[in-house]
């Protein structure tokens, strides 16, 4: 009885299977797929990330520094009228003492109120918490006009909190539309809030403007505030301005067309101008 051979593949087999892996290797070292867009050759559509080098452009990046905080912060010279820019210990200090005439404001809005979110946002007026505290970088200017004090802050925030102090501003107009602050000495303070327009800027905003009224020293004094806030991806710029003289429009408008812009810059990888001047 004859022993079986093992079978001899054909030669011609053989070839084929050695020209289809050379044909498999070529492709995969190419990087070539079937269509011809970036996705193809870069690989961005197997989630792997696009290169670079190849543009020599540095890529932006959304994370704010506190360099790049205080360089998206306004001047004097992105505000409409005459404002003198402070010193950010004196600006950080207006919510303890903020005279601005004969009243201090600071003290002015300081009391009690029988509603919390009403209290919250009388807390929070001429202070750095009105979104929150920053869970990143901030940055804080001052700035003074005769009897009127303008606040500007850039800071980066947790988005949860952003998203929910964005909503809790927009409810103020009707949680708050009017209500009374007891001061520590027992005086009575009526607040009213309204909504305001503020220019389309960012993401997301919100304008409110606020009114106090009451007795300072047996004077009556009626103090005016307005408040934009401009939400740009987990970033936002407030602005609060005004005094006993009111609070101008042009000026809130200003600082949000000006700033918003800025703080795009500077996420965007760029460093605004400083002291461009805006306005003839």
């Amino acid at each position: 009885m004859t022993t079986p051979r093992p079978a001899v593949r054909p030669m011609r087999y053989l070839a084929a299977a050695m020209a289809a892996g050379a044909l498999l290797a070529t492709t995969a070292c190419s990087g070539a797929g079937t269509g011809s867009g970036p996705e193809a050759r870069t690989g961005a559509g197997r989630g792997e990330r696009p290169a670079e080098a190849a543009t020599g452009t540095p890529s932006p990046s959304p994370t704010l520094t506190e360099d790049g905080a205080r360089h998206a912060l306004i001047t004097a010279a992105q505000i409409e009228d005459d404002w003198t820019q402070v010193t950010t210990s004196t600006a950080r200090s207006w919510r303890d003492s903020l005279l601005i005439g004969k009243v201090d404001a600071a003290q002015f809005l300081t009391g009690k109120s029988d509603v919390a979110e009403c209290q919250r946002m009388t807390d929070a007026l001429f202070d750095e918490t009105l979104l929150g505290s920053p869970s990143g970088a901030s940055a804080l200017a001052g700035f003074e006009e005769g009897d009127s004090r303008l606040l500007y802050q850039v800071a980066t925030y947790d988005q949860k909190t952003l998203d929910d102090s964005m909503r809790w501003l927009k409810t103020l107009p009707q949680s708050c539309d009017s209500f009374t602050l007891t001061g520590d000495d027992g005086g009575k303070r009526t607040v009213e809030v309204v909504e305001t327009a503020i220019p389309k800027e960012g993401d997301a905003r919100q304008g409110l403007t606020v009114t106090v009224q009451g007795d300072e020293d047996g004077n009556p004094v009626t103090l005016t505030l307005a408040v934009a806030v401009v939400r740009v991806g987990t970033n936002a710029i407030t602005v609060t301005q005004g005094g006993v003289s009111g609070a101008k429009t042009s000026t809130t408008d200003s600082a949000v067309r000006q700033g918003t812009p800025r703080l795009q810059e500077v996420l965007a990888g760029r460093t605004p101008t400083p002291n461009q001047t805006v306005f003839d």
